[in-house]
């Protein structure tokens, strides 16, 4: 069975992620969505928040004879992640060339600790290249529509918490 890890903190689950993780099934037998926890990061939404947006995606995408999907949190380091979940691949998603700057030292690191453990490149969909959690929150916080870059659950659940409203 292949599995593969797409790791991220998915605060909140954009549609740049969404692609990926589509994209990415089509690789492997079982692909897991590790949320990460990241206290560094300050999190809007908690871990089970997260944890039940992704859950939620994953289930429209679900067929029956096609991949599994598994949603699973974790804290440690992406390889002790990687071993946890039995992955071989890790899924990474790139939007620009600084984000491959980062993911290389990444990838470096990752290797060194355990290089029977790959990792793959997933480049975003043009349409999606500029989606970023990140600035979906700042547009939302400051009143701008962010409905273009998240799932409908999702746009409701940062209006509820940024605003107040759905």
């Amino acid at each position: 069975m292949r599995i593969g890890l797409y790791p991220g903190t998915f605060d909140p689950i954009t549609l740049g992620h969404i692609d990926i993780i589509k994209r990415a099934s089509t690789l492997v037998d079982r692909l897991v969505v590790g949320v990460a926890i990241n206290r560094d990061k300050g999190p809007l939404f908690s871990l089970e928040e997260r944890v039940a947006m992704v859950e939620a995606e994953c289930a429209k995408m679900t067929v029956p004879g096609g991949p599994e999907f598994v949603v699973h949190p974790f804290e440690n380091l992406l390889i002790d992640c990687a071993h946890d979940v039995g992955a071989s691949m890790i899924i990474r998603g790139l939007r620009a060339v600084a984000d491959f700057e980062y993911e290389f030292q990444m990838v470096g690191m990752n290797r060194a600790l355990d290089s029977s453990v790959e990792t793959v490149f997933l480049m975003a969909d043009a349409r999606r290249q500029a989606i970023a959690s990140k600035l979906v929150k700042e547009i939302c916080r400051l009143g701008g529509d962010v409905s273009k870059f998240v799932p409908d659950e999702v746009n409701t659940a940062l209006m509820e918490r940024l605003h107040g409203k759905a």
